[in-house]
């Protein structure tokens, strides 16, 4: 080492002048352009750092990409994998739940159960209300003569209002008019059920106006927020309508809780309301679009059982056709022959007869021997398949 820097130490020594001289220079000169001046060093060292910055930034790029691209992927995949399994569970339980929905339907049309649709309304306006608060009740402009009659269902599209108590307008010079009781009325009664849970009560109101929940056992649990139906009961609503939701439960001094319930149409609020003037009852009736089986497709597809016929046809003939029964005449290519108790087939050779029975369903009718029937010809078509006999000419005719 000693004999290098001995040997090239004025070479060494003139390079590092001349760096220092030239380092000097870059400092000292400057680069100026339209917006500022840059001095030739901070070039030079902005030149000689690019190269190794843009090398850093592509080895940080691709190892992100490769994180990102791959390993994090990964756990994407699994996830992945875990939502596609869940989603075939979900299938899986709908087509039970179809399947479930089906058998139902299937059930209650095997029971003949019967559901209610409202198959005709008439729409009244409130014209007036009772002047006392103990009452509930509300007039309507529809009477008698519009169709109105007693007990029946008024709603809105909220749900249900009351029902119809009273009705005027069915003498000459009356009113047409009818008064309506209204589900908060304590004398009022609507047959009701709550929507999740299933429970049966009684929707009563009260002398402050309020709407109650009655007969609902005190060891069942009612959440608060549930709706309440109608259930059907009682004659009068249709099963299903809103009646209100479930506000309070507090547990009564009886074996019964104290189930407040906030109307679904408010009766203090009523201008239009509707009246149920028809209630049809209809059998429910399965779905019939459910799945087609592989049983159905291939009985549609396998070929039909020909019907039996009651007689043997023989060309194209019935068997007292065949005979010359019922015909005036016998037919040009017809050969007379005396009857007898042998079947018809019997003119042809015996194994032809053997051949030709096996293929007619049933047995073949043989024609009973009645009396003088030697002198009773019968007719009966050539088969075509059988060349008829050559009948003698004159000349072969013995002398």
């Amino acid at each position: 080492m000693e004999s290098v820097l001995g040997r090239y130490r004025n070479l060494i020594v003139l390079v590092g002048v001349l760096f220092a001289q030239v380092l000097g220079l870059a400092v000292q000169v400057k680069r100026t352009n339209d917006l500022e001046s840059t001095r030739l060093i901070r070039l030079w060292a902005v030149g000689a750092v690019t190269p190794l910055e843009r090398t850093l930034h592509w080895l940080q790029t691709s190892t992100s990409g490769i994180w990102h691209n791959y390993l994090y992927l990964r756990g994407v995949r699994a996830e992945n994998r875990e939502l596609r399994q869940e989603i075939e569970q979900m299938r899986i339980a709908q087509v039970r739940m179809t399947q479930d929905a089906q058998q139902a339907q299937r059930l209650q049309a095997l029971f003949a159960f019967k559901e209610q649709f409202i198959s005709q309304t008439l729409p009244a306006q409130v014209i007036g209300s009772a002047g006392s608060d103990q009452s509930r009740v509300v007039y309507i402009d529809k009477g008698w003569r519009e169709g109105v009659r007693p007990d029946m269902a008024v709603l809105t599209k909220d749900g249900i209002v009351g029902k119809v108590l009273q009705v005027s307008g069915s003498r000459a010079l009356e009113p047409s008019v009818s008064e309506v009781l209204l589900i908060n009325d304590q004398s009022s009664g609507v047959g009701a059920i709550l929507e999740k849970s299933r429970l049966q009560g009684i929707v009563r109101g009260t002398p402050s106006g309020e709407v109650m929940l009655e007969k609902v056992m005190s060891d069942e649990t009612v959440p608060v927020g549930e709706q309440i139906l109608t259930s059907g009961g009682d004659g009068i609503f249709p099963k299903g309508l809103p009646i209100g939701t479930v506000t309070q439960v507090n547990p009564g001094s009886e074996l019964f809780l104290n189930i407040r319930v906030h109307p679904a149409a408010n009766p203090n609020r009523l201008e239009e309301v509707l009246v149920v003037t028809k209630i049809d009852e209809r059998q429910a009736q399965p779905d019939q679009t459910g799945p087609v089986r592989a049983s159905d497709i291939l009985a549609e597809r396998l070929p039909s059982v020909p019907v039996k016929q009651e007689g043997l046809t023989t060309g194209g003939r019935t068997p007292g056709e065949a005979t010359g029964q019922g015909s005036t005449g016998a037919a040009p290519n017809e050969v007379t022959k005396p009857a007898s108790s042998t079947p018809l087939n019997s003119t042809s050779s015996p194994k032809k007869a053997s051949t030709v029975a096996p293929t007619i369903s049933g047995k073949v009718p043989a024609i009973a021997p009645t009396a003088g029937a030697i002198k009773k010809p019968i007719t009966k078509p050539i088969d075509a398949t059988v060349p008829p006999k050559p009948q003698p000419t004159p000349q072969d005719s013995p002398q």
